[in-house]
């Protein structure tokens, strides 16, 4: 177990929690659509407390990936999490604002209205998923930052900060970048189009269902135009790759070299785009067909971790700065010691329990569906 085993291993357990979270944001894409989808006001209530059973899960594997970035890679917590932190800042905004309105929609005494923590949930559904994306495109994209770790040893520094941001936007500059904003909005819609589907797994309601299938065709179709689009562009792309000696420099079709050496990432890349457009494809066609959520989530997984372990794998430095190429994270130059590294690494081997937990109590939640006749009778709605 070298120290290059360890950088590689908690790359690929971080870029899987990140896809984890990009499949579990299909709470915030049902929010986004609930009034579409329920209609009435019965229906949404039917479609708020099916998001709701789910919207802890997302928010605890958002800390959970921060935390696991923290520990495995400090550097890239203090560049983008300290100087990138308007835009993050944002994100948790909007999701502590779920959380709010979840609990609050409905509460006696509310004098905002309901419908005010409905359009809070609407704001989430689509802000989070855009932000979230638009952070994750910075991985390919580059971001404006530069990073001076001789700080810590001069004396003549007021302030032992090793990077900070290279303007006064924080983060926010990254927007700017329309190919940051496409990624962005592609996950917006893959995130309504897994909240659709859900919906229709979890809610025992033809009339919803039956509105699903209709709303799925609008969504899925600005997804994969904007999926393709972004995909294309990585892949004729220029890339940031570092030589042995962690010299930055350009190199032209980057991406497209590492998928084409690294084919088993091409190869999930490919089952995980194929897997979602069955999901999309069968629940259009099919009138009885609700079980889109499973085929569309593994291959949301598959295709998110495919892409996340290409910015950071084969040579390849997964945080540029567009401000001083030399100032780029690599596995090699972020990442935490090898004696952290290897301690984690034991700790890691808890995961699967905790996951099997996880799909435990996914399990019992879901094993009666949603109907009207329960959001009447139970005492414990939202």
């Amino acid at each position: 177990m070298t120290y290059e085993f360890l950088q590689h291993y908690w790359c690929f357990v971080v870029a899987l929690l990140g896809a984890l979270l990009v499949f579990l944001m299909f709470v915030q894409g049902a929010n986004s659509v609930a009034r579409s989808l329920g209609y009435t006001e019965e229906g949404r209530r039917l479609i708020y407390n099916s998001t709701g059973r789910k919207w802890e899960l997302t928010f605890t594997t958002l800390v959970t990936f921060g935390g696991a970035f923290f520990a495995s890679y400090p550097l890239f917590y203090s560049t983008s999490f300290g100087g990138a932190y308007w835009l993050w800042m944002l994100i948790l905004f909007t999701f502590v604002l779920q959380a709010v309105s979840y609990e609050f929609q409905n509460k006696i005494g509310n004098l905002l209205g309901p419908r005010t923590f409905q359009f809070f949930l609407t704001l989430n559904g689509i802000v989070g998923p855009l932000l979230l994306g638009a952070a994750v495109a910075t991985f390919f994209e580059g971001s404006n930052f530069i990073v001076e770790k001789n700080n810590l040893i001069d004396e003549a520094a007021l302030t032992p900060v090793i990077s900070h941001w290279a303007n006064a936007s924080h983060g926010l500059d990254a927007l700017l970048n329309p190919w940051v904003l496409v990624f962005g909005l592609a996950v917006v819609f893959l995130a309504r189009v897994l909240g659709i589907l859900y919906v229709m797994n979890n809610i025992d309601d033809e009339d919803i269902r039956s509105r699903g299938s209709v709303r799925l065709v609008g969504t899925s179709v600005p997804f994969v135009i904007l999926f393709v689009a972004y995909l294309v562009h990585l892949l004729l792309k220029d890339g940031y790759a570092y030589t042995d000696d962690g010299v930055i420099f350009i190199e032209p079709y980057k991406y497209l070299h590492n998928f084409m050496d690294m084919w088993y990432l091409t190869i999930a890349l490919l089952i995980g785009v194929v897997l979602v457009l069955y999901a999309i494809g069968k629940t259009i066609y099919s009138k009885h067909y609700v079980g889109g959520i499973w085929p569309a989530g593994i291959g949301t997984v598959l295709t998110v971790l495919a892409l996340l372990l290409c910015s950071a794998w084969n040579h390849t430095a997964y945080y540029p700065s567009t401000a001083d190429l030399q100032s780029s994270l690599t596995m090699v130059n972020s990442c935490s010691s090898e004696f952290t590294l290897r301690t984690m690494f034991y700790v890691s081997l808890l995961v699967p329990f905790v996951l099997a937990y996880i799909a435990y109590v996914w399990h019992a939640m879901d094993r009666k569906k949603i109907t009207r006749e329960e959001i009447k009778e139970s005492e414990h709605v939202y």
